[in-house]
């Protein structure tokens, strides 16, 4: 299982599925980030957190736990 954590930078990837519960999930939802949608990796910070993404035509910035929930292909 691969996740948006683990993605390289330059890489556009596809969301396969959402982990996650409860408030997180839905907050993620709300951003945009649907099964199905893909995802462009533009930056990743020197340590790894955060993800900075470019998901439906906008710029968005995940943190690694954030990016751990999101299972993509």
């Amino acid at each position: 299982m691969e996740t948006l954590k683990d993605v390289n930078c330059g890489n556009t990837v596809k969301v396969v599925k959402l982990h996650g519960e409860g408030a997180v999930r839905r907050r993620i939802m709300d951003m945009g980030i649907t099964k199905g949608t893909e995802i462009y990796v533009r930056k990743v910070a020197p340590l790894g957190d955060p993800v900075e993404v470019t998901v439906r035509g906008y710029e968005l910035s995940l943190r690694k736990e954030d990016a751990q929930m999101i299972e993509v292909q």
